[in-house]
């Protein structure tokens, strides 16, 4: 690494995320470029909502709170904003920051990127009639605003990887081939985007940190991107949390499908990078390996799959199957003809023997109810659980009265020849400016699968123990797949992990996955293991098809779980 990196923070994952941190991020230490990552699958599907009750509607309104108390100060700090806020109306995001600046003195020149957004086509490309649809674009669009002086650039459903890969493409002049440059900067992209969790949020091996380490207030993370693509990423001094890693590595197998990590404009290789840490607080990301991109686009749909309902009914004490049986067989009679179209019964065994309080001798069984229409899911179905009070189980209660019937999304992505999308960048003083689609493609290929480290244990004796005290692990949505990285915590462990944690043994472990398609991939470099266990999920986040509808548990879940360990390991 030679020369000046471009420091890039990043102040948002997720719409809803910390609001102060704009202000943080911009006083707590220098920084070249601030960007904020509002946009998920399931927040498209939210502002879609909102566009169709007002259509200037359907972007990020705390974006717009964030520079109500910032625009100014990024100005003065020569700190330049990008963030996708701009959701399902960019230019709309565009116009009310330029509003906000005229009332605040300011002169800011503020750029959009639009072309995600394919809903006034999607019956000709095929995708029929859904609430959202939006191509995942590329950061040429960003990079071009910056190249001709914006000081703000705001963009639709773009890469979140985009949003760093735009601000250092445009830094460095880089060319649309140089992929392992472009592949270093997704990198990076990559383990900042969800903000806090490069920086010991939701960490599993958080208690390893030490008590030094303040948690209760995690700092943003940072890249310090350099001319050739690797990546140092921090946080600004003083701040909590910690930058290791093990934070960076959780980051990286975050929502990963794969080795090959395919975007726009790149298909950046994970199998090919590598970690070091340098010193307290920054780890070195290097080398990264680029290939160029896929000759299809992702595109991003959203609908509404129809209404739900749920009830979820305590049950105390003894008896606890008994008294599931009964009020399902009573609700189910109950709504004889007009039950809806779906009833899924799940019963949660929360209840502990000879329990010192009545919350630890309960049950909870949860019926969800969905439909196509709202009718059967709403008051005859409210109606049938809550006439039960007086008439079922004894002890009868509910968490909650049940509510009124509720729309439910349903996600799926969707692909599209790359030169169908038409991304355009609005500049400051409104010119139009269209950006090119890759010059060269690769379509995507299975990568060989690399062998495993051999493992000989030093003698036959085992110890069953939590399979986490080996393994770190993080877990995530994609549509309705589940992904799910393990990673060894010490490098010994690495060669029994990678010959033990099987697909069949994983089935085993979590039995809610075993008749799932699961496919599994190695990265030795990370000395982790990555999954994807497709439909669990059914059809996404939105649909709340499972207990935890986003998997975010389900790391967890799985190191809880007890294994039997060589004695050399379990020590």
């Amino acid at each position: 690494m030679t020369g000046t990196p471009l420091r890039i923070g990043n102040a948002s994952g997720f719409y809803g995320d910390r609001i102060d941190a704009v202000h943080e991020m911009l006083t707590d230490g220098e920084l070249d470029v601030l960007t904020g990552d509002y946009l998920a699958e399931l927040t498209m599907l939210i502002l879609g909502r909102d566009r169709r009750k007002d259509p200037a509607r359907g972007y990020a309104r705390t974006f717009v709170r964030q520079m109500e108390d910032c625009m100014g100060l990024a100005l003065e700090r020569g700190v330049t904003i990008v963030t996708n806020a701009g959701g399902l109306n960019p230019g709309g995001l565009a116009a009310e920051l330029r509003a906000i600046a005229a009332r605040l003195g300011l002169q800011p020149r503020i750029a959009h990127v639009e072309g995600d957004d394919l809903l006034p086509r999607a019956v000709e490309l095929g995708f029929g009639r859904p609430l959202t649809a939006n191509a995942y674009l590329g950061a040429w669009g960003i990079a071009h605003a910056l190249d001709t002086g914006a000081d703000i650039v705001v963009t639709g459903r773009v890469t979140d990887a985009s949003l760093v890969v735009g601000p250092a493409a445009a830094h460095f002049g880089w060319r649309r081939t140089d992929y392992d440059a472009l592949a270093g900067a997704v990198v990076a992209g990559h383990i900042i985007e969800c903000g806090a969790q490069a920086t010991g949020g939701n960490y599993a091996l958080f208690t390893d940190l030490g008590p030094d380490r303040d948690l209760r207030h995690p700092g943003f993370p940072i890249a310090e991107v350099h001319a050739d693509g690797s990546s140092v990423i921090t946080k600004h001094p003083g701040t909590g949390g910690a930058v290791t890693t093990g934070t960076v590595t959780a980051q990286l197998l975050y929502e990963i499908q794969g080795p090959r990590y395919a975007g726009p404009d790149v298909t950046a290789r994970f199998d090919t990078v590598e970690l070091a840490q340098q010193g307290p607080d920054r780890v070195r990301v290097h080398p990264v390996r680029g290939e160029a991109p896929p000759p299809d686009t992702k595109v991003c749909l959203n609908r509404i799959g129809g209404w739900r309902n749920e009830a979820v009914f305590v049950l105390t004490g003894l008896e606890i199957p008994a008294k599931a049986a009964l009020v399902r067989e009573q609700l189910e009679t109950a709504l004889g003809a007009d039950a809806p179209a779906e009833l899924r019964w799940t019963l949660a065994r929360t209840d502990q023997p000879d329990a010192a309080t009545e919350q630890q001798a309960s049950a909870l069984l949860h019926c969800e109810a969905k439909d196509p229409e709202r009718a059967a899911v709403g008051r005859p179905f409210t109606a049938a659980a809550v006439e039960l009070a007086l008439a079922s189980y004894p002890g009868f209660h509910v968490l909650a009265p049940p509510a009124d019937a509720a729309p439910y999304g349903v996600y799926h992505a969707g692909y599209l020849a790359s030169e169908l999308v038409e991304q355009v960048v609005v500049l400051a003083d409104g010119e139009r400016v269209p950006i090119a689609g890759p010059r060269e493609t690769r379509p995507l290929a299975e990568l060989p699968q690399p062998t495993p480290p051999p493992y000989r244990p030093s003698s036959s004796a085992t110890r069953s123990v939590p399979l986490g005290r080996l393994t770190g692990a993080r877990s995530g949505d994609k549509g309705g797949s589940a992904t799910l990285g393990v990673w060894a915590r010490h490098e010994r462990a690495w060669p029994w992990l990678a010959h033990t944690l099987t697909v069949q043994r994983l089935r085993e472990l979590l039995p809610e996955t075993a008749e799932l398609p699961i496919r599994r991939h190695l990265f030795p470099r990370l000395h982790a293991l990555a999954f994807v266990v497709d439909d669990l999920l059914g059809e996404g986040a939105a649909a709340r098809a499972r207990f935890d509808p986003q998997a975010k548990g389900l790391g967890e879940w799985l190191r809880a779980r007890h294994v039997d360990v060589p004695e050399e390991l379990a020590r």
